[in-house]
């Protein structure tokens, strides 16, 4: 219950000795770690964007304020989220209704809300995933898709939203393989990061999806290494398997000095947790939903 995590994020804190970022998945639908009916459901974005149709940004904007207030309130202080994917025809499913639309410039209008409401909510977003994993036709937790896209037409349209939100303070790559560019996962590719970096522009925090996707090779030691070699600055593993934990820190190393820089600029972000009147919230929420037509 809301007692207990707020507990658990300070004991947490209190083991390393520091005011640490507390992370989770918390990007409504599907992917959401908190739930009734402690917390509210939220429907997928991508129902509620076009629900919304020209007011969706408004609308996911309300909602990412709402959701923040919640994780503040329980000391967790940072977000992965916004979804700056594209949501296309050939989508796997397990992606499909995360994303925020279908056009570049309409995701990155919603990403950019959804981004600047946790900011002002005192949540530091998590951009994923860079550099784009709308062409996934697969599930990369099971597999590791291959997007045979030209590197111009990716350019032009799925590094995009990604492009036009470079500056946030946090990122999250994508397991996939990109052809036009290398033949491994842009997690574990140096010029896949390169692209992120020079192409897309990010200068923030670099995270790897989750190393406990079967989309990646080899034991989580060798696919840490990998991946941080490739140019991540931080291995995220997501069970809470101790053996694996400390498996997963010992092959990621300390942070290098870039890295450092990087995370030290991403905290600075972090502001306090604002008062906030959750009634108006909702009652402002449920008045935008309301309003016809939605077209």
């Amino acid at each position: 219950d809301p007692a207990q995590l707020r507990r658990l994020t300070a004991d947490l804190r209190d083991a390393v000795g520091r005011d640490a970022p507390v992370l989770i998945d918390q990007e409504g639908g599907r992917v959401q770690r908190l739930r009734a009916p402690q917390w509210r459901d939220w429907p997928p974005p991508l129902d509620t964007a076009e629900a919304a149709g020209p007011r969706a940004a408004q609308v996911l904007a309300l909602r990412a304020a709402i959701i923040a207030a919640e994780l503040r309130a329980v000391g967790i202080d940072a977000n992965c989220a916004p979804v700056a994917d594209i949501a296309r025809p050939e989508t796997h499913p397990f992606l499909m209704n995360r994303c925020y639309g279908r056009d570049p410039a309409r995701v990155a209008e919603i990403a950019r809300a959804v981004a600047d409401a946790y900011l002002q909510g005192g949540v530091l977003p998590v951009m994923k995933h860079l550099p784009g994993h709308g062409r996934s036709v697969a599930d990369t937790h099971l597999n590791l898709p291959t997007v045979t896209a030209s590197a111009a037409e990716l350019s032009a349209s799925d590094f995009a939203p990604f492009r036009a939100l470079a500056d946030l303070p946090m990122a999250m790559t994508a397991h996939i393989v990109f052809s036009a560019f290398d033949t491994r996962p842009a997690t574990q590719s140096p010029r896949m990061i390169q692209v992120i970096r020079d192409d897309i522009g990010f200068a923030g925090l670099l995270m790897t999806d989750d190393l406990n996707m079967e989309a990646l090779a080899g034991s989580l030691a060798q696919r840490t290494a990998a991946s941080m070699a490739a140019g991540c600055d931080i291995a995220l593993h997501c069970k809470g398997d101790l053996a694996q934990m400390v498996e997963v820190a010992g092959a990621c190393g300390d942070l290098t000095a870039a890295a450092q820089t990087r995370a030290r600029a991403a905290l600075a972000a972090r502001r306090p947790a604002p008062e906030v009147d959750m009634a108006a919230l909702d009652h402002q929420l449920a008045d935008l939903i309301a309003r016809e037509p939605h077209v």
